[in-house]
């Protein structure tokens, strides 16, 4: 072994290191829960973030030259931990979740098969099985973890379509032209999965939405028997759990009803809002959840796991082992598919990280209570924040928010309509590139409206009024 190779797997230099680390990341956690130290985001361009990272110095001969490193990663990272983050929809991680990440990091086990990650793939099946009891599952339930919504939801629709599309599609392909049913306010990785699988335009079918940006469930009907007439063959219907650019919740009683009535497969995205299930206060939004055939919840969003942390669920879990039909005799000895503990016959990925730590470190530690206290205090958080807003003369509420998802504009007096949208398109720009709150953007209604997303449980009516005194300052300098 080469001298550098010894020095950089040095346990002594990984402890010093470690050990300021933590200091750093301990200090920075105690300023941005109280709101000081670092703004939410010291804005650079991407030219001048390039420049400095590209022209940075190597390290040196100093004792812990990691410490350096890390405080300049910190200081050009956005603080979800700040009070005053209300942009997208990630959470600010539970610590010792994050430190659940770091023994991960190093122990690195693939996951792939049992024998690579023996712990990390029991724990999966636990947390998969607190979850699919959290949604009114019977035994029969299962699921796993993998690395994003946006994969979770692909997998799912696949799973859909080897289940409901009839045939050997996996080997021979599509011998007929398939179709979902979808929500036109829907994540985009919905289309985005729709056109990977090859189902081409016309195999995403975009139900109109109503006033709340809920999809219109009086039309499903409607939209199926067109889809029929025009030789499509719809397999299944997404329902979102919530819609990310308004987090309105779709009706999912009534999508459940539809899609037992035409035996269609019902896939519930509720990658922002499925969390919702475990607070007695708002899991009447999710009612219905419970005649899915699979759920998607990102847990690094309303449950606090560092990213990525998706869970996808199946009712019948028997089904996630049939959508990949592979044989790959180099990675498991039993020839049977039902084989909980080896995780790359449900899923994309081969190596993942063992992401079943971050999830079973919150529920050893603090049990689903947290997960409740979590999301009742952010959801009702916005609904303060849209009360507030509607005391407010000079702003406009687009809708009454079901989540923690609030979409409004600043709309003063004398300014016209048709100014609005540049108007607030530039306040949230002046917003971001001042650094002090981060917000951002949406489209709804074919009008820019300013959107918060309240994931800090630290944020309060101080900071809400913070913001608005902040747009105003702006507004009036622009």
């Amino acid at each position: 072994m080469t001298e550098l190779l010894k020095k950089a797997y040095d346990a002594e230099e990984f402890r010093t290191a470690g050990h300021a680390l933590i200091d750093q990341l301990a200090n920075y956690l105690n300023q941005a829960y109280q709101g000081k130290g670092p703004k939410v985001l010291e804005w650079k361009s991407p030219e001048e973030q390039l420049a400095f990272w590209q022209n940075y110095a190597p390290a040196g001969n100093a004792p812990t030259p990691s410490t350096k490193l890390f405080a300049d990663l910190l200081q050009h990272s956005i603080h979800l931990h700040h009070k005053q983050y209300m942009g997208h929809q990630v959470a600010p991680p539970l610590p010792h979740s994050a430190l659940a990440s770091l023994l991960s990091a190093l122990m690195n086990n693939g996951m792939a098969v049992y024998e690579m990650g023996p712990a990390a793939s029991a724990l999966e099946k636990v947390v998969a099985q607190t979850f699919t009891r959290a949604l009114g599952w019977g035994e029969a339930a299962d699921g796993f973890l993998t690395s994003g919504g946006t994969l979770a939801n692909l997998t799912g629709l696949l799973s859909a379509r080897r289940a409901k599309a009839g045939g050997d599609v996996w080997n021979r392909g599509n011998s007929e032209k398939l179709a979902l049913m979808v929500s036109a306010e829907a994540h985009y990785c919905v289309d985005r999965a729709v056109r990977i699988m090859g189902w081409g335009e016309e195999g995403v079918i975009k139900v109109p939405v109503n006033e709340r940006l809920q999809m219109r469930t009086d039309l499903l009907e409607a939209y199926y028997q067109q889809a029929r007439q025009a030789g499509i063959r719809v397999i299944a219907v997404v329902g979102s759990a919530c819609s990310t650019s308004s987090g309105s919740y779709d009706d999912l009683e009534a999508i459940s009803r539809f899609c037992r009535r035409h035996d269609l497969w019902m896939h519930v995205d509720g990658a922002h809002g499925g969390g919702a299930i475990f607070s007695p206060t708002y899991r009447h939004l999710l009612t219905g959840v419970d005649g899915a055939d699979s759920v998607v919840i990102d847990i690094h969003k309303m449950l606090m796991a560092p990213s990525i942390t998706t869970l996808l669920l199946y009712k019948e879990g028997l089904q996630a082992y049939h959508t990949f039909s592979q044989k790959a005799q180099y990675l498991w000895e039993q020839s049977g598919d039902e084989e909980w503990y080896n995780l790359a016959k449900r899923t994309f990925e081969c190596t993942k990280h063992m992401m079943s730590a971050r999830v079973f470190t919150i529920l050893h530690l603090y049990g689903t209570q947290v997960f409740d206290d979590y999301v009742t205090t952010l959801y009702t958080l916005g609904r303060t924040f849209a009360s507030m807003l509607q005391q407010q003369p000079d702003f406009e509420l687009a809708l009454e928010p079901q989540a923690n998802i609030v979409c409004f504009r600043y709309r003063p007096q004398g300014v016209p309509q048709q100014q609005l949208d540049a108007l607030n398109s530039r306040i949230r720009r002046k917003l971001l590139e001042g650094g002090d709150f981060y917000i951002v953007q949406t489209t709804l209604h074919e009008q820019v409206y300013l959107r918060t997303t309240l994931m800090n449980p630290f944020t309060t009516e101080v900071e809400l009024n913070g913001l608005l005194k902040e747009i105003r300052t702006l507004a009036h300098g622009l």
